[in-house]
């Protein structure tokens, strides 16, 4: 092993092996070693399941108000390739990447340096424990989750109304059906909202869903808080 190698790489991504082979599988791409197991394919594996634990519990545990449909929408859209391709660049893993000769580490893949990505966090889980590796994704994916909650907060106008109807009355919002038309299969439902026993401009919707997320924006613009929806 490069002992200088080691360091710098072990200053990029800030934290201190205890086990180095570790950390040199990592950034080993299989073009540079012999066997594919010596390669980080496997940490890559692992890495990409304690990423996705990690934004998954810590998007549950900072928006108890968003629904399963606004958690998957956030995980998508963290849990990706392009995202820890763009990490990956961030922290200039490239500078630091094992690769085979016939690939030129100024110009790799954005897929290689993602995967190497991934791969530390494996690394990571395994010369430590789950909260350091914990900690290294949110240090360097924390905003992403941010990111991606504001703009699913924007989307949904019931998250919304939820913290909004605790600011104000200390209640949370209640939805009423008030009617509903047509076939099973073809259903209008009108809903409003209720907090504290003040009603709201009902609204319709082609599902119960859809007319919840109307009403809920027609309560947000009559107690003048629509401004939430453009600032997250």
């Amino acid at each position: 092993m490069d002992n200088d190698w080691l360091e710098i790489a072990e200053n990029i991504i800030a934290h201190t092996f205890n086990d180095k082979s570790l950390l040199e599988q990592a950034l080993s791409h299989s073009s540079a070693v012999d066997t594919r197991d010596m390669s980080n394919e496997r940490l890559e594996f692992l890495g990409d399941a304690v990423l996705g634990f990690v934004v998954c519990n810590e998007t549950f545990r900072r928006f108890p108000e968003f629904e399963e449909g606004d958690m998957t929408k956030i995980k998508s859209a963290v849990v990706s390739r392009k995202v820890c391709s763009e990490v990956a660049e961030e922290l200039d893993l490239n500078r630091i990447l094992r690769v085979g000769k016939g690939m030129s580490s100024g110009s790799l893949p954005s897929s290689v340096s993602g995967a190497a990505y991934e791969a530390i966090i494996g690394a990571i889980y395994l010369d430590s424990d789950f909260t350091q590796a914990q900690a290294f994704v949110l240090r360097t994916i924390g905003v992403r989750i941010e990111e991606a909650a504001s703009s699913t907060h924007q989307e949904n106008y019931k998250s919304v109304l939820q913290q909004v109807g605790q600011k104000v009355a200390g209640l949370a919002p209640t939805y009423v059906v008030l009617d509903e038309k047509g076939p099973d299969h073809e259903k209008c439902f009108e809903i409003c909202v209720d907090l504290g026993g003040t009603r709201f401009a009902s609204q319709w919707g082609t599902s119960k869903k859809q007319a919840e997320q109307l009403a809920a924006l027609e309560a947000l613009k009559e107690l003048d808080y629509a401004e939430l929806l453009e600032d997250g």
